[in-house]
């Protein structure tokens, strides 16, 4: 089956739109896009989608044909018809003066007899189509219901443009490498959700993804590492006898057919090549360009840092030869304006002692390591923009100095995209607190091992551009999935969905219309969706939250909330597994003595919604002793 047909249930179980705004107070359950709209209003009546029914477009519009198939391609499926294709049509796409509307804003206008999607750019009729899809009310569950049924909706006028312009997703494939199909999969999910930007991070210590014909050992010695499971960075180093058969890359005619794949959905493939820390796989497969000289080996997710190099040599000439033949195949491959260089968490200590480094720090008259970074970054930018690249990195570029034009992706908190955008510079907003989707989404002892906590709604209540701003350099942000915890695809799935639908509402949208109620009721929507269409997502919204401390006298004291409103919670501490006849909890609780377990459920109604909670006192007790974050 075509990946695209995969996701064509994904669309089709919204619901209609009714009138009033959210911020009345979510009388308007019946809307569930995510990302919300600038503007919609209810009107009377419905429209029908049947078999009779047809598209209308600009037949002589190439990238128009192209928008109508993939709409056709998206319903087939569920619907078990294709429409047909003309002139003129009850579903109309068109393009017109809407120059208020921009490269992405679109206009939708649902009558009773006739749906109508206006737009400035082809791009806005993509993200229209994605509206209409998740208004599409039936839900498929057999050929036989899909004969008799009739597909429809309310009559609306909506209009929608995008509030920032980057509006990414990160994907690190370094860590676990994830094949060309799944790849595509990941950028289908994220182009529904009007996301633009896909951010592939294709190398690090664990792991040189993309093929580099000129430099073949990068891939044919640095994509490969020996199998291991387990906690990150606990694993067994790498053993001589072990077999390196673990990881894979992307030939340039992956790279080349993913990128047309993305550009059909509008989205912009954003290449990065981590430098120069991070570079264990790229010294593993030429050792030469390094301080030390190795030998090295690709990691497998061992400690390591501080102990063996990973940092390219910056006074060796052959680093920045062999970086400009890895850029010079990465512009021929990725038509994206900008690539990412990384330029994070670049271990000095070897350059501290290396003799070659030394004389480039002499030579260029730099006072520290800082400044042989900065050194660093600045030559490689004015490479790629050479090439016509402009230079994104991540906020560690600023230290020793910032190159001219580059852009800075601010992940350590917002305060690296603040001094960048007060030194008159570009910055994308992407700080762990709100987008980082490796963490914890719900209780740690029910979620994979990973190290911080961002939940659900810590994503929706982000607000991108920080006071005393000039918001004109904020390009927007995106959300980052490292892959260290994450070994395989469906686990991908299950740490970006559905914190990606808020990250995708608060790029999108207007801050002043959200509402974390009414959000909640359009990701249940989404959720039906994704049951359908196979999506692994994340049920932890609904788990217990569990809140211990000590009081004045040292005792034990437990909290328990829910993320979202409408939820009991039952408790036992007898060993039992509870249920709605069990405690119900109403306030602080007390541990009975000689109570060893506590475990904690939530019902909605007479259901079990989330997962059963089990955690020793013992395990409370040094939650509580752990410092406030």
């Amino acid at each position: 089956m075509k990946v695209i047909n995969l996701f064509a249930l994904l669309f089709l179980l919204g619901c209609v739109v009714s009138c009033s705004q959210p911020e009345s107070g979510i009388t308007n359950e019946s809307i569930a896009i995510i990302p919300l709209p600038d503007s919609y209003e209810l009107k009377p009546g419905t429209f029908y989608i049947t078999g009779q029914s047809s598209i209308g477009i600009d037949t002589s519009d190439a990238e128009m044909a192209a928008l109508a198939n993939y709409f056709n391609e998206k319903i087939s499926d569920a619907t078990g018809f294709s429409l047909p294709v003309g002139n003129s049509g009850t579903i109309v796409f068109q393009l017109g003066d809407y120059k208020e509307l921009g490269e992405e804003g679109y206009r939708l206008s649902v009558l009773a007899d006739k749906l109508v999607l206006n737009a400035y750019k082809h791009h806005g009729i993509f993200n229209g189509i994605q509206s209409v899809l998740q208004l599409l009310p039936a839900e498929i569950k057999s050929k036989e219901i899909q004969a008799h049924t009739t597909w429809s909706i309310n009559c609306v006028e909506i209009t929608d443009t995008p509030q920032f312009a980057w509006r990414g997703l990160m994907l690190d494939v370094s860590r676990h490498f994830f094949t060309k199909q799944e790849v595509k999969r990941f950028i289908d999910q994220m182009a529904e959700y009007k996301y633009n930007v896909f951010h592939w991070h294709l190398t690090d210590d664990q792991g040189w993804r993309l093929e580099v014909k000129s430099l073949p050992r990068l891939t044919s010695v640095g994509a490969w590492r020996a199998a291991r499971v387990g906690n990150w960075w606990e694993r067994e180093p790498q053993l001589p006898t072990d077999s390196l058969s673990y990881g894979g890359y992307y030939t340039a005619e992956d790279i080349r057919e993913i990128v047309e794949y993305a550009q059909q959905r509008y989205v912009t493939i954003v290449p990065e090549i981590d430098i120069p820390g991070h570079s264990m796989a790229a010294l593993s497969a030429y050792p030469e360009i390094s301080c030390t000289g190795g030998p090295f080996q690709v990691n497998v997710g061992n400690t390591f840092y501080t102990k063996t190099e990973n940092s390219l040599c910056a006074g060796n000439e052959r680093t920045f030869e062999m970086l400009d033949s890895v850029f010079t195949e990465v512009t021929r491959l990725f038509p994206s304006p900008y690539i990412h260089i990384g330029g994070d968490e670049c271990y000095k200590g070897f350059w501290e002692k290396c003799p070659k480094c030394k004389m480039r720090m002499q030579k260029e008259h730099l006072k520290n390591t800082e400044e042989l970074q900065s050194y660093f970054v600045k030559r490689v930018a004015d490479m790629i923009r050479k090439k016509g690249k402009q230079v994104i990195g991540w906020d560690e570029i600023l230290e020793g100095g910032l190159a001219p034009e580059a852009i800075v992706m601010s992940w350590r908190g917002v305060k690296g995209g603040i001094e960048a955008a007060k030194q008159g510079h570009s910055v994308i907003m992407t700080p762990t607190d709100h987008c980082y989707l490796d963490f914890y989404q719900g209780d740690p002892i029910v979620e994979p091992n990973t190290y911080s906590m961002l939940r659900l709604q810590g994503c929706y209540k982000y607000q991108l551009v920080p006071d005393s701003v000039d918001a004109s350099l904020i390009m927007g942000g995106q959300g980052n999935l490292w892959t260290e915890s994450v070994p395989h695809y469906r686990q991908v799935e299950y740490m970006v969905w559905p914190r990606a639908l808020a990250i995708s509402e608060t790029l999108w949208s207007d801050a002043q219309s959200r509402n974390w109620k009414f959000f909640v009721h359009r990701v249940e929507q989404q959720f039906r969706r994704f049951d359908l269409s196979g999506v692994n997502y994340a049920r932890s919204i609904y788990d217990p939250i569990i809140l211990p401390h000590l009081d004045k006298e040292n005792r034990l004291k437990i909290e328990l909330q829910t993320e979202v409103e409408g939820l009991n919670l039952f408790y036992t501490f007898d060993n039992t597994i509870p249920d709605v006849y069990s405690n119900t909890y109403t306030d602080t609780l007390t541990v009975p003595k000689n109570a060893s377990m506590l475990r904690v459920a939530a019902y909605k109604g007479q259901k079990q919604a989330g997962r059963l909670i089990d955690i020793t006192i013992e395990d409370l007790k040094k939650r509580a002793m752990e410092p406030k974050k």
